[in-house]
């Protein structure tokens, strides 16, 4: 049974130029319905989940949402699921859009983690992205967020930014480091098909505007090498490719989704994984809104999973840990992991420890490349077998 939700915000001010999620600009009379919505979905899947681990609020901006809308939710949550003291409520917030009267309203309602959608402490490199704060608005949200008593926040920092020197960046992360965060995550710039950045590059406007240039693959691998090492030394354990924490501050919600967890996700393009099976909600509100008024959950894809593709899924998010996975179950599995592996050894890529098959530093980096390689390597002869 699952035990855990996603709660998807899908209102915006401004859509950033890097964002592929779900999100449409903000309108009030819309978010109200849409919240009265989302108590529905949430009622006619409560028997789905059992005592909760883990509710995460993500968006667009859930900090764009009314009070009252959070009120409505956050009651619908209490009386129809099992929360405890130690269920982890996650909000993620813009600090252009939170206030001190909005920080105290979510800890009353029993909010106990804060993600803060920062992205850099350039501002230069913010308008390129197209965040609506500034670096000193960041500053003063994360100083409301300590005076309100909250120690359990993550700060978001983006690297590969267009134009972004390894200055900007060792001094980006210099200053989330400063704020004393619970939790760091730092991605990597990566422009994504159907998002405004992608078409800028694939298709760079004419001068005079200015070209957004990429920072070179070298670029990128120094600043995430600097960034292992500077969270190290600034007492951040480093659990997963692109997330980092003070002992004891792991994110219970997302080690959920990388040990293939099952949860069901609420809201228009929400996504749900329960019984094997992966599912997607609608993402136009207004239908989203319509269908749940007459009492129907928007579901528009189902995928079942094959034992294969549970495997690959398993390797794939297990190998973004740091922990890595267990050699003894890939092997209960019938996968001969060791020897699918044996060159990305000896090429120090991956690495054994006891039990553990983890990516080295070496690996960490190129990921992808790694993890597509085992793929190759155990399941080529199937899949060239099935094909014949």
């Amino acid at each position: 049974m699952a035990d855990s939700i996603y709660i998807h915000i899908p209102f915006c001010i401004k859509k950033c130029i890097y964002c592929d999620f779900f999100s449409v600009p903000y309108d009030e009379s819309t978010a109200y319905a849409y919240a009265c919505a989302l108590c529905k979905e949430l009622f006619l899947k409560k028997h789905l989940l059992g005592k909760l681990k883990s509710v995460y609020i993500g968006g667009g901006t859930p900090s764009l949402l009314p009070g009252e809308c959070f009120r409505q939710i956050f009651s619908c949550l209490k009386d129809n699921y099992k929360l405890s003291s130690s269920t982890e409520l996650t909000v993620e917030a813009n600090p252009g859009t939170l206030s001190e009267s909005k920080i105290y309203l979510l800890l009353c309602l029993g909010v106990n983690r804060l993600s803060i959608g920062v992205q850099s402490f350039n501002n230069e490199e913010l308008k390129v992205l197209g965040r609506i704060h500034t670096s000193e608005e960041a500053l003063q949200s994360i100083a409301l967020i300590g005076k309100a008593g909250l120690r359990n926040f993550s700060i978001d920092l983006i690297y590969g930014i267009p134009a972004q020197s390894f200055n900007s960046w060792c001094e980006s992360l210099s200053k989330a480091a400063e704020c004393s965060p619970a939790h760091i995550s730092a991605y990597e710039l990566t422009p994504e098909k159907g998002t405004i950045l992608f078409d800028l590059i694939s298709n760079p406007p004419l001068p005079p505007v200015s070209n957004l240039k990429m920072p070179s693959e070298d670029s990128i691998l120094d600043m995430y090498n600097y960034t292992i090492d500077s969270m190290a030394n600034n007492g951040y354990e480093h659990y997963e490719i692109s997330n980092f924490a003070k002992p004891g501050f792991q994110c219970i919600h997302n080690l959920n989704y990388w040990n293939r967890g099952e949860y069901i996700g609420a809201g228009a393009g929400a996504h749900s994984f329960i019984n094997g099976l992966r599912s997607r909600n609608v993402e136009d509100i207004h239908t989203y809104i319509n269908q749940l008024s007459r009492g129907v959950i928007p579901e528009e894809d189902k995928i079942y999973l094959t034992l294969q593709d549970s495997l690959r899924e398993w390797i794939f998010l297990g190998l973004r840990k740091t922990q890595g996975i267990s050699i003894k179950r890939a092997q209960n599995e019938g996968l001969d992991i060791l020897l699918a592996c044996r060159e990305m050894i000896d090429s120090g890529h991956i690495e054994v420890r006891d039990d553990a098959l983890r990516l080295t530093r070496k690996g960490v980096v190129i990921s992808n490349t790694i993890i597509a390689k085992l793929f190759d390597n155990l399941w080529e002869k199937e899949d060239d077998h099935e094909q014949r």
